[in-house]
């Protein structure tokens, strides 16, 4: 059995931490933004107007507006699809790639990340519980690379001001060969939990395509995994825990699951589809339950399939379900608050007879409405160019508008290599007609809430290339600058506020700070500057 480490007094000092204010807001006001050195930098930047006082939400007379929405692209790491670009990199090699990734982030005008960290069963983080990734060492041993990848990518995104959301598949315990090692145990690495634990392995389907999993019915099983992706909450500083459409196994013709020793053993009477929903319940809540109290700010959302149900209830489809298929009643989570966000994967275009995106969308936003749960979409950027409707590269824009029309919280695109490939320009069209300019995460009501207060700019200098940078004094963990009335640019705290583009004419501008759940502070009384 593999060490537990003790995930109980991690709670208790993550809650310390939490209270004192260390991973929130600041108790004490510093100034993080340091003055540049005009010894040896540019001449400081005339003030036309001194610092005045300046109503909640307003820039000199402007009331302030940012979009408020959530961007991201989904970073996967299982065989390698985006990210190591392949197996048993260099270190080096490795983190130079990732930060690529992140600075597509910051050009598309994104502020999340969703990064693959446990695609079967292994981790990319020194784990307890979980073998190393052979997507990342190119061994199947559970060989240590001799670093932290989990670290440098949560810290990277974040002096990028993305937030980083964990990405997980909870079952799933192996790649089928020979990416992975298939249903074969001579192949797994020796601290492998399905080695150890055969009650808990279940090998589905039979044949070339086999892999292993943890039995959803087994609830030592259910415990480990929900420790095993814990712990790297627990160790980490990460903003989101992530699940995708990953439960029981999408159905293979003429084979069914064969949990039948664990549905003996703990069915209870009921019908067999009825307990595995509730045994991916269990999970689903259980994790709600022990993030929050673990890490009351970090967020939990999960990416289904985007069809919960065929007609009735359900959306005016006719696809396949994902209450019946693979027993996740994604309705079910929402209406009990069970997650934070849901993602659902609408991989589909608008006319697309079996599953529209103009039906399936309204069915999903009147499911959260009034929940409190957020809804963002799963959009296919990686079947822009296939044959028919998905060859208009127009096609993911006016998705989006929809989105907007229905007052979507957000998008994450899947996946990262077709938002930097820009597949018949289509992300350049989407990310001028929606993602133009920088956006503030949502607000989530469901997090704790500690909105700091307003913070001060004094003074601005341009810099070589000629961005506007900025004096500021501030707390909280990221700022948001606004020139009048538009936000123009965001960073983590301790990163230089500027301007990156400024018009010739100078403007006025203001400063806000945000907590890590995005509530944001009073605006700060306005800076007036010159043209160069």
């Amino acid at each position: 059995m593999l060490r537990r480490p003790p995930l109980r007094l991690a709670m208790l000092l993550a809650a310390v931490l939490f209270a004192v204010g260390v991973l929130g807001v600041g108790l004490v006001r510093a100034a993080f933004y340091q003055p540049l050195d005009a010894s040896s930098g540019p001449e400081p930047v005339p003030v036309l107007a001194a610092p005045a006082p300046t109503a909640v939400g307003e820039c000199g007379t402007v009331k302030v507006k940012a979009p408020r929405e959530l961007r991201g692209m989904w970073l996967t790491t299982v065989y390698n699809i985006d990210w190591p670009s392949k197996p048993g990199l260099p270190e080096k090699t490795v983190k130079s790639e990732y930060i690529r990734w992140l600075d597509l982030a910051v050009a598309q005008n994104h502020n999340a990340i969703f990064v693959h960290v446990r695609p079967s069963g292994d981790a990319f983080w020194p784990s307890s519980y979980a073998p190393w990734s052979n997507f990342l060492t190119g061994k199947l041993d559970g060989s240590d690379p001799g670093w932290d990848p989990m670290a440098f990518m949560v810290d990277e995104a974040h002096q990028r001001n993305l937030e980083f959301h964990a990405w997980f598949n909870p079952y799933r315990g192996t790649q089928p060969a020979p990416a992975g090692a298939g249903t074969d145990l001579a192949k797994l690495a020796p601290n492998h939990p399905l080695k150890a634990n055969p009650s808990w392995r279940i090998a589905y389907p039979t044949g070339k395509t086999g892999r292993l999993y943890f039995d959803p019915g087994v609830p030592e099983a259910r415990e480990f995994v929900e420790d095993a992706m814990l712990e790297a909450v627990a160790e980490y500083d990460v903003d989101g825990v992530h699940f995708d459409d990953f439960f029981y196994p999408y159905p293979e013709k003429g084979q069914d699951f064969p949990d039948d020793a664990s549905f003996k053993k703990y069915g209870g009477g009921k019908s067999r589809a009825d307990w595995r929903r509730e045994n991916v319940d269990t999970l689903v809540r259980e994790m709600h339950e022990r993030i929050a109290e673990l890490k009351p700010w970090v967020k939990f959302g999960i990416s289904p399939f985007g069809i919960w149900r065929n007609g009735g209830e359900g959306s005016d489809t006719s696809g396949l379900e994902s209450y019946d298929a693979i027993y996740a009643d994604t309705r079910e989570w929402v209406r009990e608050g069970w997650l934070d966000y849901i993602v659902p994967q609408l991989y589909w275009t608008i006319g697309f007879d079996k599953a529209d995106y103009a039906k399936v969308l309204p069915w999903w936003a009147k499911t959260v409405k009034g929940t409190g749960v957020q809804l963002y979409i799963g959009m296919a950027d990686y079947r822009v160019g296939e044959k028919g409707d998905w060859s208009d590269p127009a096609e993911l824009d006016r998705q989006m508008r929809l989105n907007d029309e229905f007052g979507v919280n957000g998008q994450v695109h899947f996946s990262a290599k077709q938002v930097r490939d820009d597949p018949l320009g289509a992300v350049s069209r989407y990310r001028a007609a929606h993602y133009a300019t920088p956006a503030l995460l949502p607000r989530m009501d469901r997090l704790p809430a500690t909105p700091p207060p307003a913070p001060e700019i004094t003074a601005a200098e341009r810099g070589d290339g000629g961005e506007l940078r900025f004096t500021a004094r501030a707390e909280g963990v990221s700022w948001a600058l606004y020139r009048g009335g538009a936000l123009v640019s965001t960073g983590r705290n301790g990163t230089a506020v500027a301007d990156p583009k400024p018009p010739a004419g100078g403007g006025t501008y203001c400063l806000s700070a945000l907590d890590r759940s995005g509530n944001e502070s009073a605006i700060s009384a306005p800076l007036t500057v010159a043209g160069p």
